[in-house]
């Protein structure tokens, strides 16, 4: 069975307001997340998130709820611009939680078991993102930490 959702949290030594610039801001979206980024912060504005050796997922932002709440709904697949729709993408949510000095921030995403692609290709996918969650959210805490 493929699972519909990743969820992750993790505790950042940086106040709310910090975690969520580097959340939202292309300069330092680039720094943690892939290798470039553009970010239109706004409901309906495109986020484009790049690797070199992966090549850019585009996205559109479904909430911007400053500083506590972001998401978007992305693309499986790199270079895709046409704008997502749930049978070709997933959508991520953050959460951003006052923690003591820092933040418990808590990302979810969801829609793995609605791609329209055999199972074992849902099954890939969400293998990968959970993977990635992993690492990506290591990179975050390091750099927003700085």
């Amino acid at each position: 069975m493929v699972p519909d959702q990743i969820s992750r949290e993790i505790h950042v030594e940086a106040p709310v307001t910090r975690v969520w610039d580097v959340l939202t801001k292309a300069e330092h979206v680039a720094e943690w997340f892939g290798d470039a980024a553009r970010v239109d912060l706004r409901e309906g504005g495109e986020l484009v998130l790049g690797w070199t050796a992966h090549g850019s997922f585009h996205a559109e932002i479904t909430r911007v709820d400053p500083p506590t709440r972001f998401s978007y709904r992305w693309h499986k697949d790199a270079e895709v611009t046409t704008p997502p729709i749930e049978a070709d993408s997933t959508l991520v949510e953050f959460t951003l939680t006052p923690d003591g000095d820092g933040t418990l921030l808590r990302v979810v995403e969801s829609g793995f078991a609605g791609l329209a692609v055999p199972a074992e290709e849902q099954a890939h996918v969400a293998a990968e993102n959970t993977k990635g969650w992993g690492e990506e959210l290591g990179q975050l805490k390091v750099y927003a930490e700085k």
